[in-house]
């Protein structure tokens, strides 16, 4: 059976939860959001959501982490069927980013009770807290605690750049709820997510069915010189923090040229903190992010390995002190086959063209892969499949095709019977 979407509504909300956080970046000439986890903003966004989950009748639920889950009941009392995603975003984001997949999933529920449909399972849709990681250094934090990946204190206790931590900010914006945080396994999750690059858009594909999630691991690199004179401090005799961090950037550079680590890996150092950051003094210090990603965990291992061994060579030959740490580490994780089986189905029944594709972003569906069957639905995006930018877009059909397929295959999911 196809699911009727409104997707006017579909992207009238997209658009109002866009304008929550937003800023102009005069550069691209766009507007941009800025919703970072926890801050006023993201709580403005989360009240927001929770409003429409309530106007569409839904029991709104919120734990100890932050996150939201909203009910819809079924005829049965069996396992839900759970739509999911993310409304926090990193500081220059777009409108589509996670919020697809939670309003999208809103969507759904909305269309099925517009047409008067009661599935026979109950249906939830859900939003995590601190999706992108980059406020508290872990990515995926809010669904890593609920399928216990992560100890809720652990996770109460990381801290960001000024040193306010998770459990505080949470009470800050009132979303310390009161929900045990270990969810229970529902019978199948789906994420309906804009791809984030531009494969499918490319190959004018319609629909991505992905088939899983490459590892990724995060690295923050402290390395320790001596702060000296620009001037007057001969070359030889340094201890420079900020040569030893641009000598590990171009390394991460030169282990993908040497094809070592297959043709999908991916390296990058997203942040570069020297101090103390002035013209005319040599950087004592540097503070530096590392971002590793492959499909191939044998391959993902050796690259850690064969960069940790490159921090300790830099650190001999420029006389610095390197010290790493692990902020986010997961393995390769592969999505339920009977899951991408019904996608590609429903893609197809729609018309729709649909091509496997691995997901070289992180997700909330690899946490929940876990406990449950999991599924991803991605959709092309315009300007190369741009994200984490302003610039980020996927157009209103785009938006309606792929909520379209997450509603034919939750519904699909919610009539299932089951023994439990």
């Amino acid at each position: 059976m196809k699911l009727a979407i409104d997707a006017d509504r579909l992207w009238a909300s997209l658009d109002a939860l866009g304008r929550i956080g937003r800023y102009r970046d005069e550069a691209a000439e766009v507007w941009g959001v800025n919703r970072l986890a926890l801050t006023e903003a993201d709580g403005e966004g989360r009240r927001h959501v929770v409003g429409l989950m309530k106007a569409a009748g839904l029991e709104v639920t919120v734990d100890r982490i932050g996150n939201v889950r909203a009910r819809r009941e079924g005829r049965e009392k069996l396992r839900p069927v759970m739509i999911g995603s993310h409304i926090d975003s990193v500081p220059t984001a777009g409108r589509f980013d996670g919020c697809l997949g939670v309003l999208g999933g809103l969507e759904v529920v909305r269309s099925l009770a517009d047409a008067g449909i009661v599935t026979r399972r109950p249906i939830v849709v859900g939003f995590f807290t601190e999706e992108e990681g980059c406020r508290f250094g872990t990515d995926m934090l809010g669904s890593a605690v609920a399928t216990g990946r992560i100890p809720l204190e652990r996770a109460y206790g990381l801290a960001d750049r000024d040193g306010l931590n998770v459990r505080g900010e949470l009470e800050k914006i009132g979303f310390l709820g009161g929900a045990d945080v270990a969810i229970p396994a529902p019978h199948a999750y789906l994420e309906c997510h804009i791809e984030q690059g531009p494969t499918l858009r490319a190959a004018g594909q319609d629909i991505g069915v992905v088939s899983g999630v490459q590892a990724i691991s995060w690295h923050e690199v402290t390395i320790t010189g001596k702060s000296a004179h620009a001037g007057t401090t001969p070359m030889e005799l340094r201890a420079d923090a900020g040569v030893a961090a641009a000598r590990i950037n171009l390394q991460l550079r030169a282990m993908i040229a040497s094809g070592r680590y297959g043709a999908a890996m991916r390296a990058t150092m997203g942040a570069i903190v020297p101090r103390p950051g002035l013209v005319n003094i040599v950087p004592g210090q540097v503070v530096a992010t590392v971002d590793l990603r492959n499909p191939d965990d044998a391959a993902m291992r050796r690259a850690e390995a064969d960069l940790i061994a490159f921090y300790e060579q830099v650190g001999r030959e420029e006389r610095v002190k390197v010290a790493w740490r692990q902020t986010a580490r997961t393995e390769s994780v592969p999505f339920a086959a009977p899951v991408q089986e019904r996608i590609a189905r429903a893609a197809s029944a729609r018309g729709l063209r649909h091509a496997p594709i691995v997901s070289g972003a992180g997700h909330d569906a690899q946490e929940m892969a876990r406990i449950c069957p999991a599924g991803m639905v991605f959709v092309p995006g315009e300007n190369d499949g741009i994200s984490h930018n302003p610039r980020e877009y996927s157009t209103p059909e785009q938006c309606a095709n792929g909520v379209s397929v997450l509603g034919d295959v939750a519904l699909e999911l919610a009539e299932e019977a089951g023994a439990e």
